[in-house]
């Protein structure tokens, strides 16, 4: 006769089974499986023509971030967005999850893809670490460049005190979730925990790969960070830098106006330059009414500057 508690696990990993078959069918991800190394990484590539042009996303975003983007990339150019290791399609991949080791995963999956080269890179926050790498590694390959609202690796010694301690609460917080998530979502738990809020879960936000792979990327950044500033510039390659102008007012909550204020002036007057910097051929494109996620405010403006990069590496 079955215990109290071995019918709650039950019962609870049952509804959690069930629960994230039912989403995926709701919400199928796009793309297609590759094997890399013996691991699968999904991969979704629309378009033709050359350069092809790699989308990378931000930290704890999945292909999807790019479904506003990609379909206006592809009316010109070929175009592939991904699943990070661990994210999404994506079996796991080595720990820990630092810049060098996605661009490493990244560039395996292109070839087993048959994505051939020149590729123009799109990086997206802490995909703009990712991107840069991947230059570093394969300058032959790369044949320009755009960052989107991304990191820079100087922000750790430029942006507030209170920037810095509110992410490392985040990342105490990201460390604590990975410890928990094989048994807190195993189990139902934090699906029930959500529903009961009201919240649908998914299931690609509710994996237990997804949340350590994403805290390994979080608490690898400053590694990343270092991993992009020796890669070294672009040289003469088309870079476009996209800076998201808005101020993020969930920051006035957390960081008070004075530093709210000072993260938006070093992010936007200071730390976006630098980037620009890494190009003799670069511009920036200031959009005052995007946020952050510019994929999801201003992705035209992302596909208006690919295309002008796309054009400058055909002539």
């Amino acid at each position: 006769m079955l215990t109290g508690a071995a019918v709650v696990v039950l019962g609870g990993s049952t509804y959690e089974i069930l629960a994230r078959v039912s989403s995926a069918r709701r919400n199928p991800e796009p793309g297609v499986m590759t094997t890399v190394s013996g691991r699968k990484m999904k991969i979704h590539c629309t378009g033709a023509g050359s350069p092809v042009v790699v989308l990378e996303a931000g930290m704890g975003d999945f292909l999807s971030e790019w479904r506003r983007v990609q379909p206006g990339v592809a009316a010109y150019t070929r175009v592939c967005s991904y699943d990070r290791a661990g994210y999404g399609g994506s079996s796991p991949g080595q720990r820990p999850r630092t810049s060098s080791r996605i661009a490493l995963e990244l560039h395996a999956l292109l070839e087993a893809a048959g994505e051939k080269p020149p590729f123009v890179l799109v990086g997206h926050s802490f995909g703009g670490y990712c991107v840069r790498v991947f230059h570093g590694r394969y300058p032959r390959e790369t044949a320009g460049m755009v960052l989107v609202d991304s990191t820079q690796e100087d922000q750790y010694q430029l942006l507030p005190k209170s920037w810095l301690a509110m992410s490392e609460a985040s990342l105490d917080r990201a460390l604590a979730q990975a410890r928990w998530a094989p048994l807190a979502i195993g189990l139902g738990w934090t699906r029930l925990r959500l529903a009961w809020n009201g919240i649908d879960g998914g299931h690609l936000l509710l994996d237990p790969y997804y949340v350590v792979a994403r805290a390994s990327e979080f608490d690898s950044i400053r590694v990343s960070a270092e991993q992009a500033r020796e890669a070294g510039a672009l040289g003469a390659k088309p870079l476009i830098v996209i800076t998201g102008g808005r101020p993020d007012p969930s920051l006035r909550v957390k960081l008070g106006d004075a530093g709210s204020e000072a993260f938006h002036a070093t992010w936007v007057n200071d730390l976006q330059p630098r980037l620009a910097k890494l190009s003799t051929r670069s511009r920036i494109v200031l959009l005052p009414d995007s946020g952050h996620d510019v994929p999801a405010d201003r992705p035209d403006a992302i596909v208006d500057a690919v295309r002008e990069v796309v054009a400058a590496v055909r002539r």
